[in-house]
């Protein structure tokens, strides 16, 4: 121990004595181990962190799994037949289905109206999960049935912030959704939910309505004594009476099994590729810092060089001076290590600012145990990487003749801190190459033609998942007075009202029929708005063929509709629909732009011009109604001549002019719902993107450093060189192409690790190829340039030589 605390003492006097050395290690060392850190939490909370319930290994979800001619492997949704058969034909799980996620619904508290986020849910939900409410009880079997007595559970901050804390809440009834729901408990405070609502009501889940589609979300445990393979078995025998084999549509010959997965892995799934490659790219640049470091110690361990060879003259063994360069490396590893927690700590809160709200299926992400131990792991791993070469370097150091010369530069040495300049600037060029295509692929989405004019338009959200617009009358009078209260504000050219809006998924309707023609009988899928007149003029979407809505175009009028272009040229092989009918006898009048939308009928690019059907808001049925605003908000839209100053706040009159009941729930720019759309898009492109700037960082001071240690360690050679008639400008160029040589040896071979690594990303990639020529000549010119200014730089110095000094001194 006591030679230990020596050592310890020593490699702090040394590193002290060494400030510009010391504080250099130690940021590069913050930098890439806080970013390992950030990232590593991400990771460490989406996969490796147990859920916050009792026995989470017990809990689970349900996948299918598809082979044939379009297989897939994902999770599972349940429609109504499905889930009453896994409820009374599976004995070993107990399980419980849900709304796929929360929405917006409005509650009465006092005198105004809140906007609060409502997760629906089964009656053993809460069971599942082993939440039980500390005040109160869980939804029973006759609550959850279709038409069931209204029952409410509140989360702990909703009782609190709206009720006072009032422990006599049980029982009372609150205006929810237009009507009155009696609170049955209280959830504790930090409980948490797949959902992490604000409030729940019950599912009552059924065959009709939404439980015709695939619209739940399953979530199961084991019972005391089962496995998962016999729960499995009797999900395979229990599905497999329905009357309905959707899976098997459209895939003939293929096979469907199902299987239980860990709820942590159904929960988090969608999110993991893009957290491992994150992952990936951290350690990347971890690698480039380890080589970065690894040159600046292997040139301060040259310099040292006198100093090895007269303490071994005194005695000292290798081993003695190995250990004691470990042992610096370690220290340094170790405060870097400490401050790359502090590092990481900001990163990870500035993502998590950058995330969009909900983006992440877990409530929190804490710098845990798990996470500092990864951080002191990383902090041990780079004091190895780095210290590596030096201290092996003290092998080879000659005892005479380190002592009789100068320290000068080995040929071999200044070969291995090339080689370790090209290591990083190869995987610089990925990472470089890698942002570049996410930043083409972000430019292109955010470029494509939207199909209607953009500027000047403002919309509004508001929930009508309310009973007092499941009446097609007071739906109707709703719409049409608050359009025309806000036509009313000054600067208004127009107001609509669309159930989804231009870069938002729109309803799929998916048992629309053909009724005429060739095509009659034949079914399909669309993309279904309904809109109020003037929709199309206020979007400024062009009508291409036929008319747009009016008035006229009521209840008790003839039933219509107006297709898009995709519709027309995909149902109707690019004739003219006009006149056509559909469902029954629906006839359509018009056909309008493409407008681009996130898709909801075919996976693919996150806006597309999918085929969609508008119909008139005004002929939309009580069921429809009462159905769609379970799933959507419909959008108030106005446009604008120009800047309106308080248009939100006079929107937010106007509708409480109508119905002072009804809140907003949000305000959002046309650029707005592009960026909620595009938001995975954006945050792969800022993350990976601030990677690659910190890896052309590292790079550039690895050059910086290479070239100027070669100019301070042969400024004697340079001298005479220039004394025997050599340029300036030859000395710079003889110097500098140490650090040039070795970063086209890495961009060369970048590029042959991206003709392999970028291939992966070609899932991710829109309107652009894996293999985009401007990109990689982006990536090159880059390079070039940051090459050219860190080798140029230091070579400077040359210049301020003098070398008649230099041969006095000989």
């Amino acid at each position: 121990m006591d030679a230990l605390r020596q050592n310890l003492r020593f490699a702090a006097r040394q590193l002290r004595r060494n400030p510009g050395f010391t504080v250099t290690v130690i940021l590069t060392l913050a930098l890439a181990i806080g970013a390992n850190t950030a990232i590593f939490s991400i990771v460490n909370a989406l996969m490796l962190k147990s859920l916050p319930y009792s026995h989470p290994e017990r809990m689970g979800t349900i996948y299918t799994r598809i082979t044939g001619s379009s297989p897939s492997d994902e999770r599972h949704k349940l429609n109504g037949e499905q889930w009453e058969l896994l409820r009374d034909n599976v004995p070993s799980l107990i399980s419980a289905v849900s709304s796929p996620r929360t929405s917006g619904v409005n509650l009465q508290a006092g005198t105004h109206a809140e906007y609060v986020h409502g997760g629906r849910i089964s009656a053993h939900y809460l069971d599942v999960l082993a939440v039980q409410p500390m005040m109160g009880r869980n939804f029973s079997e006759d609550e959850d049935r279709p038409h069931g007595p209204k029952a409410a559970i509140l989360s702990y901050s909703l009782w609190r912030n709206t009720s006072s804390s009032n422990p006599n809440i049980l029982a009372q009834a609150v205006l929810l959704k237009g009507e009155p729901y009696t609170v049955i408990g209280v959830l504790p405070e930090g409980a948490t939910t797949p959902l992490n609502a604000d409030l729940y009501t019950a599912l009552q889940p059924s065959r009709e309505g939404e439980g015709r589609g695939t619209n739940f979300e399953s979530i199961t445990r084991l019972r005391d004594g089962a496995t998962w393979q016999e729960a499995d078995a009797e999900i395979n025998r229990a599905w497999a009476l329905r009357s309905n084999r959707y899976e098997l549509k459209n895939n003939p010959g293929a096979q469907v099994t199902y299987y239980s997965v860990p709820l942590e892995k159904g929960q988090t799934a969608s999110l993991r590729p893009q957290a491992l490659t994150l992952m990936l790219a951290a350690s990347f640049i971890l690698l480039i810092a380890c080589a970065n470091l690894a040159g600046l110690t292997l040139v301060r361990m040259l310099r040292r060089t006198s100093e090895v060879a007269t303490r071994l003259a005194l005695g000292a063994s290798r081993w003695q001076i190995q250990k004691q360069f470990w042992i610096e490396n370690l220290l340094l590893a170790l405060v870097g290590g400490a401050v790359g927690i502090g590092v990481g700590f900001l990163a990870l809160r500035g993502l998590l600012l950058l995330l969009p709200e909900h983006f992440l299926p877990v409530v929190r992400v804490p710098l845990d145990g798990r996470v500092m131990a990864f951080t002191l792991v990383v902090s041990l791993l780079t004091s190895i990487l780095f210290g590596m070469l030096p201290a092996l370097a003290t092998r080879n150091v000659d005892l005479r003749s380190s002592m009789a010369s100068r320290a000068v530069a080995r040929g071999g040495s200044l070969r291995l801190r090339q080689g370790l300049i090209a290591s990083e600037v190869a995987l610089t060029v990925v990472l470089l190459a890698a942002s570049g295509l996410l930043i083409r692929t972000l430019v292109h989405l955010e470029t494509l033609r939207p199909g209607f004019n953009p500027n000047g338009v403002m919309t509004a959200k508001a929930s009508l998942d309310d009973a007092r617009f499941h009446d097609p009358a007071a739906f109707r009078k709703l719409l049409d007075e608050s359009t025309a209260a806000m036509r009313q504000i000054p600067g208004v050219q127009n107001a609509a009202i669309g159930l989804s809006l231009p870069y938002e998924r729109a309803l799929i309707d998916g048992a629309l029929a053909i009724s005429d023609g060739q095509e009659a009988g034949q079914h399909v899928e669309t993309n279904e708005v309904y809109i109020t007149p003037g929709y199309f003029e206020t979007l400024q979407i062009p009508v291409l063929i036929g008319r747009s809505f009016t008035e006229k175009d009521g209840p008790d009028a003839q039933r219509v509709a107006i297709v898009n272009q995709a519709f027309m040229r995909k149902l109707f092989h690019g004739a003219n629909p006009v006149g056509r009918y559909v469902d029954k006898n629906m006839i359509v009048v018009g056909v309008v732009e493409d407008v681009a939308i996130a898709p909801g009928l075919v996976a693919g690019a996150p806006l597309t011009g999918e085929e969609a059907m508008y119909i008139p808001a005004a002929q939309v049925d009580a069921q429809s109604l009462a159905l769609v605003h379970v799933w959507f908000q419909p959008g108030w839209i106005v446009r604008t001549a120009g800047p309106v100053e308080g248009l939100t706040a006079q929107m937010q009159r106007a509708l409480a002019s109508v119905d002072p009941k009804l809140p907003f729930s949000g305000f959002y720019s046309m650029r707005d719902l592009l960026a909620k759309t595009l938001a995975t898009q954006r945050v792969e492109v800022a993350l990976l993107g601030a990677m690659a700037a910190l890896a052309l960082l590292l790079s550039a001071v690895g050059i910086f450093a290479l070239v100027a240690n070669m100019v301070a360690q042969r400024t004697r050679e340079i001298g005479i060189r220039m004394a025997l008639g050599s340029t300036v400008g030859q000395a710079m160029v003889q110097i500098g192409r140490s650090g040039a040589g070795a970063s086209v040896l890495g961009l060369f071979l970048g590029l042959v690790l991206c003709a392999g690594a970028l291939r992966v990303m070609h899932s991710v990639l829109y309107g652009v190829g894996v293999y985009d020529v401007p990109t990689i000549l982006t990536v090159v010119l880059t390079l070039a340039s940051v090459t050219l200014i860190a080798t140029t730089v230091p070579t400077l110095r040359i210049a301020g030589i003098d070398p008649a000094k230099t041969l006095r001194d000989e």
